[in-house]
């Protein structure tokens, strides 16, 4: 690993220790863990490595890999507004850990993800990795939904970014060779093994070449509206209904938006379509794993992109044209935008024998709409994963 050279050069030493988490895809339950819906989750063999020493005063001192500028702060003096750059993730992990913690160590560190930042959830990996890393010199031991919340909390609080818990779930829970199936209402979940019968797969993830942050995206417009309709339907129907802030469509039985949902706005209306049929494309999937059927989950994955598109009205150009060139190359199983949809990337699972003819095929038609993405757009096969190590 780079990160390990690279604070060897700057310290003239070895890390005391290195914390990994791994990225991850949800190949079904696209935005909806926000509303309270369920969620499929695959961690991946590739994630964020942190190489890193304890500061016995308190100070924090971070170079990336993957950006410019060193960073630097003190665990009991970090800012109460975010400064707007790649730390900012790091100040909020620290902040929330020091609300429940006391905390008398810094640390050193250099940070490393081993592929591009886009659409596999980099911010939850790098918040879960660095409070490991935390978390270790300062002598806590975290819990898997201590750890789940509080990296939530970061993103939400600090950062600025509404997102679900699904990122840091799947990034902490998930096993190799298993599906997590997660109810974000409750959080109850279940890991299912791949069934025997399962054809052979990887997972490919395809990078736009245009990097994005959620902070900067429609993301939490999209979540506004959401809730928008959640709220509108219960009125409707004559429904309780408290704050809105508090209102998800999980609140919604699929009846009411049947009966009402032709009286919303038609933005509104199609936020709540792409729900409830996600919803019910992330239970059959469930199933469609656990059955080994693969080629039926990788129809459902299909139809999630395209609600993604239609109905949710996320993906850049060049991410349509991806989900567009997959749905027509042989070989891919399924495939979607990976994780929000504005810039970064795309995954699918793919029949293995074919993955050189599918990587050829899919990079000649992208980088021929897109030549100006020469040299940025990549391709990269991974497998299923183990969860987060503390």
């Amino acid at each position: 690993m780079r990160c390990e050279e690279v604070f060897y050069e700057i310290y003239d030493r070895f890390p005391d220790g290195v914390a990994f988490c791994p990225y991850r895809i949800s190949p079904l339950g696209a935005h909806i863990d926000h509303q309270h819906g369920k969620i499929n989750g695959i961690a991946l063999d590739k994630g964020i490595h942190i190489a890193y020493s304890p500061k016995h005063n308190g100070v924090v001192e971070l170079k990336s890999l993957n950006f410019p500028k060193r960073a630097q702060f003190h665990i009991n003096a970090i800012p109460e507004e975010k400064a707007g750059d790649w730390a900012d993730h790091m100040r909020g992990a620290a902040k929330m850990l020091a609300e429940k913690y006391p905390l008398r160590m810094g640390l050193s560190a250099v940070i490393e993800g081993s592929l591009p930042v886009g659409g596999l959830s980099s911010s939850a990996s790098v918040i879960i990795a660095f409070l490991s890393a935390l978390s270790k010199v300062n002598g806590i031991q975290l819990g898997n939904w201590e750890t789940i919340r509080m990296a939530k909390a970061a993103e939400n609080r600090y950062v600025g970014v509404n997102c679900g818990k699904l990122d840091q779930s799947c990034e902490v829970l998930c096993k190799k060779d298993h599906l997590l199936f997660m109810d974000c209402r409750d959080d109850s979940y279940e890991l299912i093994p791949m069934n025997p019968a399962m054809k052979p797969f990887k997972i490919a993830v395809l990078f736009s070449g245009l990097e994005r942050s959620l902070a900067s995206s429609v993301y939490n417009l999209r979540q506004d509206e959401c809730k928008a309709a959640a709220y509108s339907l219960l009125a409707y129907a004559g429904m309780e209904y408290g704050k809105f802030a508090d209102t998800r469509l999980r609140d919604v039985p699929q009846a009411v938006f049947e009966a009402y949902g032709d009286r919303l706005p038609e933005n509104f209306r199609k936020r709540a379509r792409h729900y409830y049929t996600e919803y019910a494309r992330a239970e059959a999937g469930a199933e469609a794993w656990r059955k080994g059927d693969l080629d039926e989950y990788g129809r459902l994955i299909f139809e999630s992109g395209k609600s993604s598109v239609e109905n949710y009205e996320c993906g850049c150009p060049e991410l349509i044209s991806l989900y567009r060139i997959m749905t027509e190359t042989d070989g891919i199983y399924g495939g979607r935008f990976s994780g929000a949809g504005f810039k970064g990337c795309c995954m699918a699972l793919i029949d293995p024998g074919k993955a050189d003819d599918i990587e050829r095929t899919v990079t000649e038609r992208y980088l021929k709409a897109y030549p100006n993405l020469i040299g940025k757009y990549s391709f990269h096969l991974c497998e299923s994963a183990e969860g987060v190590a503390r």
